[in-house]
C-alpha cells in the first residue's frame, strides 16, 4: 500500500523559510512525478511545484523564485524549500505522487495519483 509521508510544515514569519519533505513508499512501481499543492478553505486546490523523473520542474506563477523543489537520492523522496514566505502562503501542503503502473510486457499501462495527508503552513507576523 502506497504512503506519502509529509514533514516539515509549520508556523513561519513573512519572509522566512520553511523546508517540507515527502517520502514515498509501499510500491514497486515507477514515479513519473513528485509535486506539492496547497489548498486554503473555499479555493480549489492549487499546483506550488512539480519535479518529474526525469528532474524537470514547474512551479505555479505566485511561487517561482521563491520556491525550490527536489528529490532525494532514491527518488522517492521530494522536498520544497520554500524562502521569502508571504502570509498568502498560509494553507494546507499536500504531497502527490504518480505512479506509472505498468500491466503488460509491451509496456502498456496507466497512471495513478496517491496524496498525503496534508501539512499546515502558517505565515504570520
Amino acid at each position: 500500500q502506497v504512503q506519502l509521508v509529509e514533514s516539515g510544515g509549520g508556523l513561519a514569519r513573512p519572509g522566512g523559510s520553511l523546508r517540507l519533505s515527502c517520502a514515498a513508499s509501499g510500491s514497486r512501481n515507477s514515479i513519473k512525478t513528485m509535486g506539492w499543492y496547497r489548498q486554503v478553505p473555499g479555493e480549489e486546490r492549487e499546483l506550488v511545484a512539480v519535479i518529474t523523473s526525469d528532474g524537470s520542474t514547474n512551479y505555479g506563477d505566485s511561487v517561482k523564485g521563491r520556491f525550490t523543489i527536489s528529490r532525494g537520492n532514491s527518488k522517492t523522496t521530494v522536498f520544497l524549500q520554500m524562502n521569502s514566505l508571504k502570509p498568502e502562503d498560509t494553507a494546507v501542503y499536500y504531497c502527490k505522487a504518480v505512479f506509472r503502473i505498468v500491466v503488460s510486457v509491451e509496456g502498456a499501462g496507466f497512471d495513478k495519483d496517491y496524496w498525503g495527508q496534508g501539512t499546515q503552513v502558517t505565515v504570520s507576523p
